[in-house]
């Protein structure tokens, strides 16, 4: 199988202010999420990567355990990092995350139009960025 589609159109901005293992991470969950990167698909070793990218092979590894604690992608082994299956992990974290969130804006009595208010700019915020 190849590795090339992983590489392909990842454009690292140095002049963006957002840290290269940060954007390194958000264009491959976004071709993951996207299908660009099928399910099952080899990403590139964590060397050959930031070689491919001109990257400290650290940064990769930083971008590469980002996406796995997101469910993005899984490590097998020494048989390599692929594309996770479809929202499985990173869906139920989420979920978690939400379900903990309303149960924290209930107990503090806040009433369930200003819960969903606060979580609704949190999300237009995260997703300006």
């Amino acid at each position: 199988m190849t590795e090339k589609p992983a590489a392909e159109k990842i454009v690292l901005d140095p002049d963006s202010g957002i840290a290269p293992y940060e954007q390194l991470r958000t264009q491959l969950s976004e071709r993951a999420r996207s299908g660009a990167l099928p399910v099952g698909h080899r990403l590139p070793t964590v060397r050959g990567f930031a070689e491919e990218l001109g990257l400290a092979a650290n940064t990769v590894a930083k971008a590469y355990r980002a996406l796995e604690a997101d469910g993005v992608i899984e490590t097998r082994g020494r048989n390599g990092t692929f594309v996770a299956a479809d929202g499985g992990a990173a869906e139920q974290k989420a979920a978690t995350a939400a379900q903990s969130y309303a149960e924290a804006a209930q107990r503090l009595g806040l009433p369930r139009d200003r819960a969903l208010s606060l979580a609704q700019d949190a999300v237009r915020a995260a997703y300006a960025r």
